[in-house]
């Protein structure tokens, strides 16, 4: 079969296809160009940055199958491949632990005001060190506080993971989840296995419970943090988004913030991207990054394998 590869595979990925038998091309062909190319291809792989919505697919009736080198699938027009009878894999679990550590990396960051002295620690500020010093000494610690988790599927039990690990109560909500309790087995990967019951609770409930609060679920389901939400939380609560853009409406979170409801936040992902607003970006103490929640050398070796995998069962 020949397999574009637009937007990147890791190498092992690549080579697993390629002894397989199957064709690949790694030459990315731009978006507006695709609809008079794809049809040449029997298969698509994609990251976030291509999108493979219904004129495209409706131009490529040789198109047997598209992958998606991540967990989201809001890039592809899923309803449109099923109809067409074209499979659509991707990588729920290849990137789990790099999105879960990256969202505690900013937690961790952000309640000892490192975005903000990272921005100062430069000739200026090294000129003034006492002050920036003491602009920066009234951090806290999460020992003891509660992380309240939206979406707690495979990457919120990995954050879930990390915060029990240094101290934090964890809350969690998921809508396809009921309220209860759900038992979380920590670090899987070691002999010695070690496993703790974690609270499901309402979403309103989490809101108004946690000092903290990280979101872990798909995009393409509106905002679930607004105005409202904001109003029912903790003041002085601390936001993390390494989920999707558009699952926290911008204008309510930074009104939140100007008005102190929002102490402490961090996202790496915006309404739009890269970002035309740059308010959240002007803010001193925000943590900021990329959209790189699942770019870890070890999470794309496990995208690659699984995806080329699923890749090789379904040509077989």
């Amino acid at each position: 079969m020949k397999i574009l590869i637009n937007d990147g595979l890791h190498p092992t990925g690549q080579k697993m296809l390629q002894d397989a038998g199957h064709e690949i091309v790694t030459n990315t062909i731009s978006q507006q160009d695709l609809i008079t190319k794809l049809n040449e291809y029997d298969a698509i792989l994609v990251r976030s940055a291509t999108k493979v919505r219904k004129d495209l697919i409706d131009a490529s009736p040789n198109l047997k199958l598209i992958g998606r080198g991540g967990v989201g699938l809001d890039n592809i027009d899923l309803d449109v491949a099923k109809d067409k009878g074209i499979a659509v894999f991707n990588t729920p679990a290849a990137s789990s632990r790099s999105v879960a550590e990256l969202a505690m990396g900013h937690l961790f960051g952000i309640v000892r005001s490192l975005p903000m002295v990272n921005k100062a620690m430069d000739k200026d500020g090294m000129s003034d060190f006492k002050a920036l010093k003491k602009a920066a000494s009234k951090g806290i610690e999460l020992q003891g506080k509660t992380l309240g988790i939206i979406g707690f599927g495979r990457i919120g039990r990995e954050t879930a993971s990390i915060a029990i690990g240094a101290g934090m109560k964890v809350i969690a909500f998921d809508p396809y989840m009921s309220e209860g309790e759900v038992e979380l087995r920590l670090h899987p990967q070691y002999e010695t296995k070690v496993n703790i019951n974690v609270k499901t609770i309402s979403k309103d409930d989490l809101l108004a419970q946690a000092d903290f609060i990280s979101l872990h679920i798909p995009g393409g389901q509106g905002y679930v943090l607004d105005d409202a939400d904001f109003e029912k939380m903790k003041t002085g609560v601390g936001i993390v988004n390494c989920a999707r853009g558009g699952t926290i409406r911008e204008e309510a979170l930074i009104t939140a913030m100007n008005n102190g409801k929002v102490r402490y936040c961090a996202t790496d992902v915006f309404e739009q991207e890269p970002p035309v607003d740059d308010r959240l970006l002007r803010m001193p103490n925000v943590g900021l990054s990329p959209h790189i929640g699942a770019s870890t050398s070890e999470a794309q070796e496990r995208v690659g394998i699984e995806l080329a995998k699923k890749i090789i069962d379904f040509f077989e």
